[in-house]
């Protein structure tokens, strides 16, 4: 993200510039809520059509979905992130990878989790397979809160050979006032 944010200041430089196309208000939580807890898959594509216009899908790169926990894609019947992902890559023409990134583990949800317990849960959540030395991933999942699932998604990434890893997201939560 561009420097002078407050949420990723102290991250490592694993993860590169984080774009939403939209505030997590009162407008896009019921996209959101539906998309992911109400079974209303196709409404990735206007969604996807928000986040087209953001800056990483503006280049070349691969679009990987943040995978889900298994238990939670049974009872989903999908993954949100990759229906994102795939509406993206429909919209964009850039290339939807779902196989370079797997979880690695279940963990909690995150809703009610504070930014260090976040972090804790997901830590080690993630392993990736070997990419190309150098290749620019796209990170693709629905709402950045604290940059705690992406990060340790794109540090897995960058491990596996990865150059730059970056992410786009439909929506950013609205961080508290201070």
């Amino acid at each position: 993200m561009a420097s002078g944010c407050r949420v990723c200041a102290s991250w490592p430089e694993e993860l590169g510039r984080v774009r939403s196309a939209v505030w997590f208000d009162e407008a896009a939580r019921p996209a959101v809520h539906q998309l992911k807890y109400g079974g209303w898959w196709r409404v990735a594509e206007p969604m996807a059509r928000q986040m087209a216009r953001l800056d990483p899908c503006k280049e070349t790169g691969i679009l990987v979905p943040v995978p889900l926990a298994a238990a939670r894609a049974r009872l989903r019947g999908y993954n949100q992130a990759e229906r994102l992902a795939r509406a993206l890559s429909n919209l964009t023409g850039l290339p939807l990878r779902t196989d370079l990134l797997l979880r690695s583990r279940e963990t909690r949800t995150q809703t009610a989790l504070a930014p260090e317990a976040r972090r804790a849960n997901v830590a080690g959540a993630f392993r990736a397979v070997a990419v190309q030395a150098g290749i620019r991933l796209i990170l693709v999942d629905d709402v950045f809160t604290t940059g705690a699932t992406l990060l340790e998604a794109a540090t897995a990434l960058r491990e596996a050979g990865a150059g730059r890893v970056e992410s786009v997201t439909f929506a950013r939560a609205v961080p508290p006032v201070w």
